[in-house]
């Protein structure tokens, strides 16, 4: 059986074959606690640790003061909102309605508090304004928080004038960079918090890292887990070393092939996606007059329920839907937001491209998709 061709990316991506090699001393040899500094083996551990640090640092053109390890981007995001929110009563937060359920649920939760969230509208792009920004910002907005780029549709957000526009605002700016990193260019010279996960960029699984912007006045937020003194104090539990590793490798790979990955990506989307128009009578490319992502193509085939379609395809793996919400049946809420049927949603697909998706893949994928449209539709060449 020929192998599947992935174009999820967006879902995961595997582990770069040179991040892993940077990892694999680290569970055999280098195995030593970073946080006990009595000998060679938590030493060469610690150091492994702040050269990562660094190498994400680099990426983000941060301070590695202001990186903090977590799980994934899930607990950053979480570290961040319920941390800003803990001990309030009242308050204001500014978040989209196209943001990933981490951010919106979150939301939520601090409804209990008192604290109200304005969920800003978007265009049918996806996108919203910094003018929208400004209108909804109130006295007490101590947190806007807004995703650099969308996890469904790729959609870039305008971080930069959103961060200039709050210079003039105590309120607080956080973004959800997880789907940006590696792809585009991602800078925290406009922001206060950011949140990031290795395995969207071709790292391990089940680490990440929250940037804090560091100075003065300091921005302390209280801890979420409790324990030891790790992470200067901002987050107990023994550091995950060679997930650590193998986050900054993959910042450094990501560092290196930034401009060159973009431009081939971005190549192969958009022959994809013209070859679809040309076959498919009835699609619509989600987001295709906004800024987007290089490898992201969010399609809906109009009558047509994708799920099925991919299904009688078969060897293409995609998403019907972001990877955290597919499994419920219902319609994507980003999709909703945008001003798509339930119907629409239903016949709407996330083709995700990655770093090493090859030519002939993409060819591939188009051959099995316009046979799928040959034999159900009338097709004009």
């Amino acid at each position: 059986m020929n192998r599947p061709i992935y174009f999820d990316n967006n879902a995961t991506t595997a582990v770069e074959q040179t991040v892993l090699d940077r990892m694999i001393p680290y569970f055999t040899m280098e195995y030593g606690n970073p946080s006990n500094t009595s000998h060679m083996f938590g030493w060469a551990a610690d150091e492994a640790v702040q050269i990562a640090r660094e190498q994400i640092a680099g990426l983000l053109h941060a301070d590695p003061l202001g990186i903090v390890f977590t799980s994934g981007a899930t607990e950053a995001i979480n570290y961040v909102i319920k941390g800003l929110g803990r001990g309030k009563t009242s308050g204001h937060i500014i978040t989209v309605s196209t943001e990933h359920k981490a951010v919106l649920n979150a939301c939520d939760d601090l409804a209990a508090q008192g604290i109200e969230t304005t969920f800003l509208p978007v265009d049918k792009n996806g996108c919203i304004s910094a003018e929208q920004v400004r209108s909804a910002l109130r006295d007490d907005t101590f947190l806007v928080a807004v995703m650099w780029a969308n996890n469904e549709t790729g959609v870039i957000q305008p971080i930069k004038e959103i961060g200039l526009l709050l210079k003039d605002h105590p309120a607080y700016l956080f973004t959800d960079a997880t789907q940006s990193i590696g792809k585009v260019p991602v800078s925290v010279e406009n922001v206060d918090f950011l949140a990031l996960s290795a395995h969207k960029f071709y790292g391990p699984k089940g680490v990440g890292a929250v940037y804090i912007r560091p100075g003065k006045p300091v921005i302390l937020l209280p801890q979420l887990l409790h324990g030891g003194a790790q992470e200067r104090g901002r987050r107990a539990s023994t550091l995950n070393v060679p997930g650590i590793v193998g986050l900054g490798a993959a910042a450094e790979v990501a560092t290196q092939c930034l401009e060159s990955g973009y431009v081939e990506m971005k190549a192969r989307r958009d022959q994809f996606e013209a070859v679809l128009l040309e076959y498919f009578h009835e699609i619509v490319i989600n987001g295709v007059d906004s800024d987007r992502l290089p490898q992201t193509s969010n399609i809906t085939f109009r009558g047509v329920q994708a799920s099925e379609m991919m299904a009688e395809i078969g060897r293409v793996a995609v998403s019907t839907g972001s990877a955290c919400t597919s499994g419920s049946g219902k319609p994507s809420h980003v999709l909703s937001a945008m001003g798509l049927t339930p119907e629409e949603a239903q016949g709407t697909v996330r083709f995700s491209m990655g770093r090493h998706t090859t030519k002939a893949e993409v060819e591939e994928a188009l051959e099995l998709l316009c046979a799928y449209a040959a034999n159900k539709q009338p097709v004009s060449l």
